[in-house]
């Protein structure tokens, strides 16, 4: 039987976990079997890049920590598991973990997890590996905005060329 003082300090990593679990925007869990020292320390370089958290964790500590935050991942805490945890970018531990096993061909992939307080599948996190970065997306939405003003911008400035006298710049160039 262990004594009061492994117990104790297990108690505290589980609440840890429930922790980071509960305030968590976005959990996964990784399978890293097969991946290299080099390799780890580069995805841990990306995680740290992107302000996700990964560690790798004991399944019965985690799978309690799981519990006490309200979820059951009793059928995915298995073999070799990695946590990858984040309060920011929602997508981002998917997309790094898809991203990195694509670019490196490695058979590193996503056991399960929880976005925004719901446990999705692995095809939908695989999902959200496809997906570009929060600022990638919002950028594309604003240039999308900014597309038909330039466009009418551009009008106006030929209308004003042409009432000048002055050859449009589409007939100069020819």
């Amino acid at each position: 039987m262990p004594n009061a003082k492994v117990l104790e300090s297990k108690k505290a990593v589980v609440e840890a976990l429930a922790g980071k679990i509960k305030e968590a925007t976005s959990v996964v869990f990784v399978d890293y079997k097969g991946i290299t020292v080099a390799q780890d320390t580069a995805l841990r370089n990306q995680f740290r890049e992107a302000g996700v958290e990964y560690s790798v964790v004991k399944n019965t500590l985690t799978r309690f920590a799981a519990k006490n935050a309200g979820y059951d991942f009793d059928e995915v805490l298995n073999g070799t598991t990695a946590m990858a945890s984040t309060t920011g970018d929602p997508i981002a531990p998917a997309r790094i973990v898809c991203e990195f096993a694509k670019k490196n061909k490695l058979p590193l992939s996503i056991k399960g997890g929880i976005v925004e307080g719901s446990v999705l599948s692995v095809a939908e996190l695989n999902g959200f590996g496809e997906l570009p970065s929060k600022n990638a997306l919002v950028a594309s939405v604003l240039g999308t905005f900014l597309a038909p003003i330039s466009s009418l911008a551009f009008v106006l400035d030929q209308v004003r060329i042409q009432k000048e006298g002055g050859a449009p710049a589409a007939e100069a160039a020819e």
